[in-house]
Order: structure tokens, then sequence, then C-alpha cells
């Protein structure tokens, strides 16, 4: 979308979004102005098939054709996996005969009762498994017992193959020696061909994963990996591969490593399109597979999700530890009000602290208010009168602390679930977790904070800002617990030994803005994982607590912060790992970019 057309669009359907996305795009929060815009004017479907044409005219001229060196035995061999009736298979192999890569072979298992392939050419060369069986993890193990390739790559039905995955799937395994997983993005097509909804991926995000299958259709699986996870156990026929793929990728049990998470490689093109046909929901099988990863009465409680995702909540601490929230504030007491009394009266985890920090609070009405308050022993009001600096003033709160765990917390926010604190502990407890970030509301109800993408607009953006509360997000990416490269300070919870093992807050280079940001890169840069959190909901009365960046006074020191932080963490060529490098870079709402 050109951005004056969409402009000039929602002007007329839309004055007031139009109007407000000028005043940002004057005030220099370019990313939110296109945001609104993007939100106001949705893409059709007529921009992915403009998409379409662009990429394969690309990839026409700079063909990703077999090179000769694709007979040599230093190029992997791939195995296309089918198990299927005797009907389903023949319009796989069409499919198969337009890849443009010599080295791969089919391997059939035949469901029980199948009537026997005839003789066809298009079969021919194919390796028959002797058995015929329903049971989709004998069939599994029947077609690795027969492969003779590098790789494996277990078709669903309905699948179509694009002519290029294997040469994609080659270029990766050769740029990343010893991975063990190949994974690529996928759309859907339908009987006439016609392709939509495109699922531009992340890389490998364990928790993601564990919530949402993103990664099984047509993925390769290294096969010495596939074999050493055998045997599995009777799983729903659509839940085998997942189940194989929570083995090889220990994303239950080694989620934080970091030279595994390397192994696991996202390939970011469309590597398969998927049938139209609503898939039979496999829910119930992926959360026996996650369960039986744990032993017995020591793992997560899982529930259904919306649109065949899990929701998976992690054992508390026992005993609870102390929680040490820390609100900084300056004369704001009908915003701090609202705070303390909402954090007080609305939430369940009762080990906690409110550590009130009074940055300068002149106004009578702010005083009494602290004086009041003070009495209860759940408060406490430190004093910090030196000049506005949000990272010193957390950082000194902080060594004043009492709580194993610090929750930042601004003042302009409001809880509104009764178990979000208990919600954010719960992942901040695990060893390989950093910071922990709350679902974050505006005042209308849309989305303020559903975790951070690093790189958007050279700095980084709030994922589905804007869009509203009930949105799912980008696939549901909104409603479900995953690892992010930063969540916001507004409401932020971290081990206090880890707040400390990387220094706290950064309050010589980023005393008001990017100080989140440039913390949870520190966490993520010392081997912990981000996380966002769904469940735990809050209101954000957004910035109302400060001078906003872009006034006369604030945006020479915005300045500063912003080259610091693309000078420290190179964020203006950055793809962030949950983002992709095809996806827009100037929006929060996840569109192609074209």
């Amino acid at each position: 979308m050109n951005l004056l057309q969409g402009f000039l669009r929602t002007l007329v359907s839309r004055p007031v979004v139009a109007v407000s996305s000028a005043y940002l795009w004057l005030t220099g929060r370019k990313v939110r102005a296109r945001n609104r815009l993007r939100i106001a004017v949705e893409q059709t479907p007529a921009a992915y098939q403009h998409w379409i044409g662009s990429v394969e005219a690309l990839e026409r001229h700079g063909a990703l054709t077999a090179p000769a060196a694709a007979c040599s035995s230093s190029v992997p061999r791939f195995t296309f996996l089918i198990h299927s009736d005797s009907n389903e298979v023949g319009r796989i192999l069409v499919s198969l005969g337009k890849i443009a890569w010599p080295t791969w072979e089919v391997v059939i298992v035949l469901r029980s009762g199948s009537a026997p392939l005839p003789p066809k050419d298009d079969v021919s060369s194919a390796l028959i498994a002797p058995i015929q069986t329903d049971d989709a993890a004998k069939a599994l193990e029947a077609a690795l017992q027969l492969s003779t390739g590098d790789w494996i790559i277990p078709l669903p039905l309905g699948v179509v193959l694009p002519p290029t995955v294997l040469a994609r799937y080659s270029e990766a395994a050769a740029a990343a020696p010893g991975a063990i997983v190949l994974f690529g993005d996928h759309d859907e097509i339908d009987t006439n061909g016609n392709r939509s909804r495109p699922w531009l991926k992340p890389q490998w995000n364990a928790e993601l994963f564990l919530a949402q299958d993103y990664i099984s259709p047509a993925c390769a699986i290294a096969t010495e990996a596939a074999r050493a996870a055998l045997p599995l156990p009777v799983y729903a026929a659509n839940c085998t591969v997942f189940a194989l793929l929570l083995v090889v990728t220990q994303a239950t049990t080694n989620p934080h490593d970091s030279k595994r998470r390397s192994l696991i490689v996202h390939v970011p093109h469309i590597q398969a399109h998927l049938s139209k046909v609503p898939a039979t929901p496999n829910r119930p099988a992926r959360m026996a597979a996650i369960a039986r990863q744990f032993p017995h009465g020591i793992g997560p409680a899982l529930r259904e999700g919306p649109a065949d995702t899990i929701h998976i909540r992690w054992p508390e601490l026992n005993p609870p530890p102390l929680v040490s929230l820390i609100i900084p504030t300056r004369d704001n007491v009908r915003l701090l009000r609202n705070c303390v009394e909402s954090v007080l009266a609305k939430t369940l985890y009762s080990m906690l602290e409110l550590l009130i920090v009074d940055n300068g609070s002149t106004t009578r009405a702010t005083i009494n208010y602290l004086e009041k308050i003070a009495i209860d022993p759940r408060i406490r009001i430190l004093k910090d009168d030196a000049p506005f600096n949000f990272s010193a003033i957390n950082n000194r709160a902080a060594a004043k602390a009492r709580g194993e765990y610090l929750c930042l917390l601004n003042d302009d926010t409001e809880a509104l679930d009764p178990e979000w604190l208990g919600e954010l502990l719960r992942q901040a407890a695990r060893p390989h977790v950093g910071a922990v970030g709350a679902r974050l509301l505006y005042e209308d109800g849309s989305i303020q904070h559903a975790g951070v993408t690093v790189g958007l607009g050279g700095a980084a953006g709030h994922a589905h800002r804007f869009q509203r509360s009930n949105s799912a997000g980008y696939f549901h990416r909104a409603d479900l617990a995953h690892s992010v490269s930063a969540v916001t300070a507004a409401c932020l919870l971290v081990s206090r030994k880890k707040f400390l093992a990387v220094g706290g807050l950064d309050e010589n280079a980023f005393a008001v803005a990017f100080n989140d940001v440039d913390f949870c890169l520190k966490l993520q840069a010392a081997g912990w994982l981000n996380v966002y959190q769904p469940t735990a909901v809050l209101l954000h009365h957004e910035s109302q607590s400060r001078a906003r960046d872009v006034t006369p006074g604030q945006i020479k020191r915005y300045q500063r912060e912003l080259a610091a932080l693309r000078q420290r963490w190179n964020v203006e060529k950055l793809t962030d790992p949950l983002h992709h490098p095809r996806l827009d870079r100037f929006s929060e709402t996840y569109v192609i970019g074209i």
C-alpha cells in the first residue's frame, strides 16, 4: 500500500484515524502512523497475488534450479514420506514430479485396505513399504527403515510443493552444518490453484511451538535424528510428526539450549501449499504428546486455546517467593491511585510488596495520598528527588527491594486480571527465562503491547499494537505465550538475580527511552529468553506519567537514546527472530511488505 494512497482513502472513510495518523507521522512516530493506516485499509487478497508475482519474477531471474553439482555426493538427498491410500498417493506424486531437484526419493506406506498401486511410471521408482497400516507411528517407522536420504520430509494430506522446495532446503542445510530440522513458510491453495493466507513464520521458538504447531507442514528432519527418536507412542495420524519434532528438538527439555536452537533452521520462503479443506484438529493428541515429555505430576497444566492452540500453565513455586513491585511516580495521584488500588484489590498473588518511588512530587494531593497509603504494611514509599531518569530510579529501588523477583510497573497501569502477577511469575521462575511481559491494553480495549519486535522502523515496535483486544493477532500469536526479543518495562517481571547479573537498566545511555529493550537484549545475550505472557492482562494509559519523547524538551534526548540503541544492537538492519524478512518493517501488525 502506497502511504499517500492509504492516507487519502482513510481521510474519506475514517477521517479521525487519518488525522491521528498524520499527527503521529509529523511528531516522529512513523511506525505507529503507518500502523494505524494499515489497520484502516486492510490488505486485500490481491496484495498477496501481487507479492507472489514479484517473488516468482525474482526467482526466475535468480533461478533456483538444480546446479550441476546437485548430482554429487555433497548435495543432500531427501526422502518424501507418504502415508495415505492409493488414490491420494497418485495426486501427491504428480506434485512431486514438478520439483526441480534430482536428489530425492519417495517412500510410500499405504493405509490398511488400500488397493495396490498401479504400475505407472510415476510410482515405479517409489519405495513401497511391505506393510499396510493406519497407525501413523508404525508407518513412520516403516518408512524410515526404507529411507536412504539424509533428510525425511513427511507430507501431510492435500499438500502441493513448490518446484524450489528442495533447492531451498539444500541451501539451508549447506549453510547450517549439523542442522536437525529445516522448516519453511506455507500458504493455502484451492482446487483451482489460487493461493491465499500466507503464513510467514518466525525462527525456531520452543514456547510458540508448544502452543501452536507451526513447523510440521512439509518440514525436513535429519534422518539420523528421526531414527534416534523412535519408537514413538501411538498418536492420532496428524500428530505423529509433531510428536517426533518434540523429541528431536527437545522443545520441552532444553528450550534454552542455544546450540540446539541453532540447529533448527527456518527457511524464509513458501515451502508448501496446504489444502484449504479444514484439517482434523489434533490438539488433544498434541497435549498428550507434550504431557509425555514430563515426569508424571511435575509438568505444566494444559488447556485448550482457540483455533487448535494450547495454553500452557507452568507450575508455581512452592513456597511462593516475595515479589517487589517498583512503581515510580510524580504528581500523578489519579493514575497512581488507580494503579495501587487495582493491584491490591485485584491481585490474587499475595506475597508482594509495593515500592512506590516518589520522584519529587510537590502537589498536596499526591503527598497526602502517599502518607495515607504508607500505613499499609505491603507498601513502602521511597523518596528519590534526583532528576527524572527512569533507569536510575528503578535501579536504586531494586537495590532496596526485599523480593526475590522484581516487577517494574508504571503508575499509569491498572490490573484487570486477578491472575496477572501469578501468571508472570510462573514464567519468570523457569530457569531459562529472563524478563516476562504482560498483555497491555489501551483504554479503548485495543492492544498496546503483546511483546516487542526489535528492528521495526529502525528501532523497536510493539507487536499487534492498536488491534482490537479480542483480536488473535497474526495467526493467533497475540493469544499465545512465546519467547520474544523484548517486553516493555511498563509491566516487566524478572528475577532479582538476573536483573543484577546484567547490571539492571542502563541509566547512562537510556535514561528514559529504550531502556527496557536494551535490558531485555542484555538478558538474551546472557543466555536467557524473554517471554510474552498473554494471560496477564493490564490496562495502560501510555505515556501519561511523563513527557512525550517528541516534545521540544525531550526530542534531543530521545534522538541520543535512539542512536545508542542502533549503535549497540544494530537494530536498523536487524530482523527480529519473531518477525520475517518479507514482512513490512514499518508495520506492527504483520503484513507482507509490498
